[in-house]
C-alpha cells in the first residue's frame, strides 16, 4: 500500500506544494485537498467541526496581502479554481492533525507521504547548511593560501626586474 501512494504522489510533487509564509513551512487547503482527493468545501467543513484540533500553530487563514503573493506563485486566476475566501494554510503539525480528522485510507497514505516530503525537505536544508559553511571554510582559506602565493609572486617579480636593471646599466671600461 505505500508503495502504491509512493507513486501516486512523488515526494517532489509534494514538496513543489510547500510554502513558506511566517517563518513556517505550509500546505494551503487547496493544495491538501487535491492530495488527499476531497473537495476544498469537505476539507474545510471537516476541520470547521474540529477547530480545537488547529491551533494557531496548526493553521492560520492568510492575509489578502498574502494569498495575493500565493496566487502570483499559482499562475493566473482560472474561473471556478480560487476561492473568493481566503484560505487555510496547514503546518506540517497541522497535516498530520488532518489525517485524524479525514479519516479515511488514502488520508493516512497521503499523510504518510506528506510527513516524509518535509522530513526530507527539513534533511535537504540542513545538509545545505553544513555544505554552506564548508564552503566559506575553504573560501577562507584559499584566500589564506593565494595571499601567500600572491606574496611569494610579488617578490618573484621584484627580484626579475633588478636582474634586468642590473643588465641594463652600462658597464665601466677596465683599463685606459
Amino acid at each position: 500500500m505505500g508503495k502504491r501512494t509512493e507513486s501516486l504522489l512523488p515526494v517532489e510533487r509534494i514538496t513543489s506544494k510547500i510554502y513558506l509564509l511566517r517563518n513556517e513551512k505550509v500546505l494551503t487547503d487547496r493544495d491538501l485537498a487535491e492530495l488527499y482527493g476531497v473537495e476544498v468545501k469537505m476539507l474545510k467543513r471537516a476541520v470547521n467541526r474540529n477547530l480545537a484540533r488547529f491551533p494557531k500553530d496548526f493553521m492560520f487563514k492568510l492575509s489578502k496581502e498574502e494569498y495575493v503573493s500565493l496566487r502570483y506563485q499559482f499562475g493566473t486566476l482560472k474561473r471556478g479554481q480560487h476561492s473568493k475566501y481566503l484560505p487555510y494554510v496547514f503546518t506540517e503539525q497541522g497535516v498530520a492533525m488532518l489525517s485524524s480528522v479525514l479519516n479515511s485510507e488514502r488520508a493516512v497514505q497521503v499523510n504518510i507521504a506528506i510527513m516524509r516530503a518535509f522530513v526530507q525537505m527539513r534533511m535537504f536544508l540542513q545538509s545545505s547548511d553544513a555544505l554552506a559553511k564548508k564552503l566559506n571554510e575553504l573560501e577562507k582559506e584559499t584566500k589564506k593560501r593565494f595571499a601567500k602565493q600572491q606574496e611569494q609572486i610579488k617578490f618573484i617579480f621584484e627580484a626579475i626586474k633588478e636582474l634586468m636593471l642590473e643588465k641594463v646599466k652600462p658597464k665601466r671600461k677596465i683599463g685606459f
